[in-house]
């Protein structure tokens, strides 16, 4: 769902104010050395997403029934990592072939998408956007905001709003889905505003037609059904309200950990103007190993950012060869290994020091 808006500093910093020309031999590099890494292997794919969702839900059972508070808190901690990855593969499913991936996408949806109100059609026809060529960084991009150019505040704010992201989506399937059937202007309202998982507010998404529309439709009635239930038994008493309150406090944590990711998947220095692939490529954010926290916070691929909009057709599992074999055969003056960074606090600080320059 879109977010506020946040305030933007009176005038941008020049840092990708120069026109960044494209790097021949990194593009090359990135094209030829992963021709073979193209195909996404679906036993990983199910082997993951099925691990994670049932690690994710029992550790959320364990957390609803334990009586010591560490026991739930570890518990908690547990659920909101596996269940944040398992969600992150709602990502894999813009760039994949569906037909590479047989069910995969009604997997997703059964799994993670319509248990956590994330589900695929709220970032397949909005992701893809963010990789056009011509629109990324620009205001027609769904996911960009010039972050590093906005006030100092904005960044917490950014961060801390997403905590209400679950209360937002119980409201957005469990209230207006219905209401929406019912009063035809609401729903284009919803469909446009409520139905994508965009950082723009000014975005506005396509209502969908034909196929797309009928399997929309399928899922939106799932989830629909899903958080009116939930409201139903939170509010006749059915489910006690530290269940709910555990459940939240998962999809909030879920939330906001994804939004950290999201605040250091980029730099966010572009005030609108279109981008190169390399001045894209350097916007944006790889945090490779060694660092071993990254697996956490940016799984499923996220870790290799940068080198996804490179290459956005490598599946999640090839990325780290991809990585290693770019790394090793390019100059080390390369553009390539000036968007891998260590962490990311220095990333966040580094955002931050950004905005509090004079504009």
């Amino acid at each position: 769902m879109n977010t506020m808006t946040l305030d933007r500093a009176s005038a941008a910093p020049t840092a990708l104010r120069s026109p960044i020309a494209d790097d021949r031999a990194m593009l090359k590099a990135a094209a030829d050395l992963t021709r073979d890494l193209s195909a996404p292997r679906p036993a990983i794919y199910w082997a993951d997403l099925v691990a994670s969702a049932v690690v994710g839900y029992a550790a959320l059972v364990v957390a609803i029934v334990a009586t010591p508070l560490w026991a739930t808190l570890l518990a908690v901690v547990v659920a909101m990592l596996a269940l944040y990855r398992g969600m992150s593969f709602i990502h894999e499913l813009t760039h994949v072939k569906h037909a590479s991936l047989p069910g995969f996408r009604t997997g997703y949806n059964a799994l993670i998408g319509v248990p956590m109100l994330v589900p695929s059609f709220m970032y397949e026809g909005v992701h893809n956007l963010h990789h056009a060529r011509t629109r990324y960084g620009t205001s027609e991009d769904p996911e960009y905001l010039p972050l590093a150019l906005m006030k100092p505040w904005s960044l917490p704010l950014f961060v801390l709003i997403a905590a209400l992201a679950p209360i937002a989506l119980i409201f957005r399937f469990g209230i207006l889905s219905p209401l929406s059937v019912i009063v035809p202007p609401l729903r284009r309202v919803v469909v446009e505003r409520y139905s994508a998982l965009a950082i723009n507010p000014h975005f506005r998404r396509r209502m969908p037609e034909g196929a797309a529309k009928a399997q929309w439709n399928r899922i939106e009635t799932a989830c629909a059904l899903w958080a009116m239930t939930l409201i139903a038994l939170v509010a006749s008493g059915t489910m006690p309200l530290r269940t709910f309150a555990i459940i939240i406090a998962v999809a909030s944590g879920v939330a906001v950990v994804n939004q950290l990711r999201t605040l250091v998947a980029h730099l966010w220095e572009n005030e609108g103007e279109a981008m190169t692939v390399t001045a894209q490529y350097l916007d944006t954010v790889n945090v490779p190993p060694p660092a071993t926290l990254p697996a956490l916070w940016a799984p499923v691929g996220l870790r290799y950012h940068a080198l996804h909009h490179l290459i956005p057709g490598v599946p999640y599992h090839a990325l780290g060869e991809a990585h290693r074999r770019i790394s090793a055969a390019l100059d080390p003056a390369s553009p390539y290994h000036r968007a891998s960074y260590a962490g990311m606090p220095g990333l966040v600080a580094k955002i931050a020091r950004s905005t509090m320059l004079p504009r």
